[in-house]
């Protein structure tokens, strides 16, 4: 069953952005209304409204209270993004602390790495149940251990695995996201608020609801409740870009993290790689009309996350509102080369998820190579044929030209609409 109509109910915007003109209008009249001497009717449908929120919510997990009972002592596969964040694996967790009320396995598994510091301390420091399925190891994996698959925070796009569970034929139990569209998925259960801010506060709500009754005297529940706090305060930028919703579920997990640990956690540092690659960008950004793009050139797989990490810093340049950042991300062992982006922005205007897709397309299956959420989105493009021969200095130089020119070009189009110049310095 899918819920999208009722998560519809449940998110009043509360950023500009969210609103057309008219809309915004409306609003701002309500509120008006609501202080005027004639507000008692007003009054009265603005509980009402609230009311049908919390019904929802009821209906919401209600649904998947009766989805996890259908499936009770099965086990399932956990599917998060290739580089999982933050959010992602915190979600991911308190989802396998949720099923085994029902007495379902779960392994959560990622095809990527673990290159963000942060994400590697949190991992580390809270024995974060989450495992790397390297590509190169698929051929040794058994799906027919498992009775189905689980997305959390994702649709299936941002992760190579996907095309394994495919052909193991695992149907997919349960998908909960906070993204926008990136592909049409079908599943029992699907729970996807693309106004909400983090897919962490979806499962707070859930454990709010009573799916999990978390115990402040139990080690794993706090370590638990320390990545959920991590993963919303990462997805909303240390809360800044934080809704009413949100306050209200770091409120009820401040009864329950480990505020040592998440400084921990946030207290790691930057690696000399990621530095290099900020200063990367530093030196070869561009400038125009409050954008700033910069090429990095290669990385190593294991430093992808560098990318967003220079794209957050690039942003705090003065007169600038939006910064996109990518490089050529490759990985020897596996014969694998992608050019990695990532894009963060101040504009409250300027939907990430829709720039991303009008300004790269699709790729010959209809896929969309990147997508977004609020304030922030990323992309990847396969090199396929172009793959190696990075050893050839000059090929190197040649192929990194030709990729940062053709993606620039592509950029610019949307940032500059009347210039069609070609840029190659």
């Amino acid at each position: 069953m899918s819920l999208n109509s009722l998560n519809s109910q449940n998110h009043s915007p509360s950023t500009a952005e969210s609103y057309s003109d008219s809309d915004s209008a409306m609003a701002e009249s309500q509120v008006v209304e609501q202080y005027s001497p004639e507000s008692r009717e007003q009054v009265a449908t603005s509980d009402q409204h609230r009311q049908e929120d919390d019904l929802s919510q009821e209906q919401i997990v209600e649904t998947l209270k009766k989805t996890l009972e259908r499936h009770r002592c099965e086990r399932h596969l956990v599917l998060i993004q290739d580089f999982p964040d933050p959010d992602a694996l915190s979600s991911a967790w308190a989802y396998q602390l949720i099923a085994q009320q029902y007495e379902i396995q779960c392994d959560i598994v990622y095809a990527g790495i673990l290159s963000h510091q942060e994400n590697i301390a949190l991992v580390r420091l809270t024995g974060l149940p989450a495992k790397r399925w390297g590509v190169q190891t698929l051929k040794e994996r058994d799906l027919s251990v498992y009775d189905g698959c689980v997305l959390i925070d994702n649709q299936g796009t941002t992760s190579q695995l996907m095309p394994m569970v495919k052909e193991a034929k695992l149907p997919i139990f349960v998908v909960i996201d906070h993204h926008s569209d990136q592909e049409e998925v079908e599943a029992e259960f699907i729970d996807q608020r693309v106004q909400t801010r983090a897919t962490a506060t979806i499962l707070t709500q859930y454990i709010k609801a009573g799916l999990l009754q978390l115990n402040s005297s139990n080690n794993k529940h706090v370590k638990c409740a320390t990545a959920l706090m991590h993963g919303l305060r990462s997805d909303t930028n240390r809360l800044m870009q934080a809704q009413e919703e949100d306050f209200l579920v770091a409120a009820y997990l401040s009864r329950f993290y480990d505020a040592q640990l998440l400084n921990a956690v946030l207290q790691s540092a930057r690696s000399k790689r990621v530095m290099d690659v900020i200063e990367r960008s530093i030196k070869n950004r561009i400038v125009q009309n409050n954008f700033s793009i910069a090429g990095v050139g290669y990385l190593r797989y294991d430093d992808r996350d560098a990318i967003p990490q220079a794209t957050d810093f690039l942003v705090t340049e003065e007169n600038v509102h939006t910064a996109v950042v990518y490089g050529i991300v490759h990985n020897e062992h596996e014969e694998l080369e992608v050019v990695i982006g990532s894009l963060r922005t101040n504009k409250l205007t300027l939907d990430p998820d829709e720039f991303i897709k009008e300004a790269l397309g699709r790729d010959a299956q209809g896929r969309y190579f990147g997508g977004g959420r609020y304030m922030a989105g990323g992309f990847e493009v396969p090199l396929g044929f172009l793959y190696g021969y990075n050893e050839n200095s000059q090929y190197a130089k040649l192929k990194w030209e030709v990729l940062d020119t053709q993606i620039k070009q592509k950029l610019l189009r949307l940032v500059n609409p009347d210039d069609n110049v070609i840029r190659t310095e």
